[in-house]
């Protein structure tokens, strides 16, 4: 069954949460003792309703203030489609959180209130979504029925949103009006506004075309494990196990091997199912070679005529994530990329990136958490990389502090400014 990653996006109290619960709701997807939890515990609050919110906000934290702080991850099915939800949170120092649940989505859904318009945490996460390349977007209007369900409203809404929209790299917009509280066009078309033709969000969830996203030209293979079982059953038996990153592997294809530059011919492809012909982005393999290559973990496979970028001197928007420490030129840091890790560091800030207006602001040394801004790096072994928007799976890397082990900052490689 094919399967769709989406998140829910936007600012605090605009009922990201609620929107999911009442998916999983209104399709079936939870249990009665769920139900019979929440209800409970919605009585118990005093509320006049049942929160259906609190199916994805399970932390203490999040129940006691009423939002959502840590990403939540939910699933469910239709006949059509299978789903992973990412449930962000709205809140702007939870912002890396939001980056996090959001880098490797098919699909967005930023939510809107109805009464407050376009503000400027829904300008911060709708920039995000567009530089993380999530190819598809859906604009909810959510609490509709606090507006009287109002066309004027949703109108004025969408334009504004469309002119700002309008200087963002943003590939397929969808516009609906709906009331996640009341069910309002969430699974089911809603009779209070017969204005609307279009259709409701699990329809247009379960019907978006996502194969033209994937990368099928540029042949990606990022090598994570070198396989020699050593048994008596496979005695030469040397397999390059990773995932598929980009474009299609197919048995009897030439490859190359990079950084080395050593050439041979696929002779098997091993799928947890067992020997296939050819795997796709995505796919987890095991290559086999016609020759003995000398190949490493961080090594990558790719075709001899179509090969990545592979440089040390590097530009990328860097999304900063440490609240401990700001981003520092000239220290060094470990950077992660695809299943290389190298040791980098930072020669310039170019800019930072004004998330409200858009605006570069170029007289700054340095990022602080939840900033957003463009960088040079200087890595001490080179990268096999493609342009971010060409290909997220080897255009992204994270970055690590070694003082401290932890996760400071995301980042996204661009092609260098001319």
């Amino acid at each position: 069954m094919e399967r769709l990653r989406f998140a829910t996006v936007g600012s605090v109290d605009d009922g990201k949460s609620t929107l999911i619960g009442r998916l999983l709701y209104d399709s079936k997807s939870i249990f009665e003792d769920q139900l019979e939890h929440i209800e409970a515990v919605s009585k118990r609050r005093g509320d006049d309703y049942v929160d259906l919110s609190l199916l994805t906000d399970g932390l203490r934290a999040e129940r006691e203030q009423g939002i959502t702080i840590d990403v939540a991850y939910r699933y469910f099915a239709t006949p059509k489609r299978s789903f992973i939800i990412a449930d962000c949170p709205g809140h702007i120092q939870y912002t890396r959180n939001m980056i996090t649940g959001a880098s490797n989505v098919d699909l967005a859904i930023v939510l809107i209130d109805a009464r407050t318009g376009v503000i400027e945490q829904t300008r911060r996460h709708s920039l995000l979504v567009s530089l993380l390349g999530v190819p598809h977007l859906v604009i909810c209007v959510n609490k509709m029925d606090l507006v009287g369900y109002d066309q004027e409203v949703f109108d004025r809404i969408r334009a504004e949103f469309e002119e700002f929209a309008s200087r963002l790299d943003l590939q397929d917009v969808t516009f609906l009006p709906i009331s996640a509280l009341a069910g309002d066009n969430v699974v089911t078309r809603s009779p209070n506004m017969p204005w609307f033709e279009g259709s409701t969000l699990l329809h247009h969830l379960e019907n978006v075309y996502t194969a033209s996203d994937d990368n099928r030209i540029d042949t990606r293979f990022p090598v994570q494990y070198v396989i020699r079982p050593q048994r008596a059953d496979y005695p030469d038996y040397r397999g390059y196990a990773g995932r598929v990153a980009g474009g299609m592997l197919r048995v009897g294809d030439e490859v190359m091997v990079l950084p080395s530059g050593l050439t041979s011919v696929i002779t098997g492809i091993d799928s947890p199912l067992g020997p296939v012909e050819q795997a796709g982005p995505g796919a987890a393999v095991t290559v086999l070679l016609q020759d003995d290559l000398s190949i490493s973990r961080g090594d990558m496979l790719c075709r001899p005529n179509n090969r990545p970028r592979v440089a040390q001197e590097l530009e990328a928007m860097v999304c900063w994530m440490d609240d401990a420490s700001p981003l520092q030129t000239n220290k060094i840091y470990s950077v992660k990329h695809t299943s290389r890790v190298v040791r980098a560091k930072f020669t310039d800030v170019l800019y930072r990136l004004n998330i409200s207006n858009l605006h570069r602001e170029t007289d700054v040394t340095g990022l602080q958490m939840n900033e957003v801004g463009r960088v040079t790096l200087h890595t001490t072994a080179p990268l096999m990389f493609d342009d971010y928007h060409q290909n997220r799976s080897t255009g992204c890397f994270i970055i690590v502090d070694e003082a401290t082990g932890q996760t400071a900052g995301a980042g996204m490689l661009l092609s260098p400014r001319t």
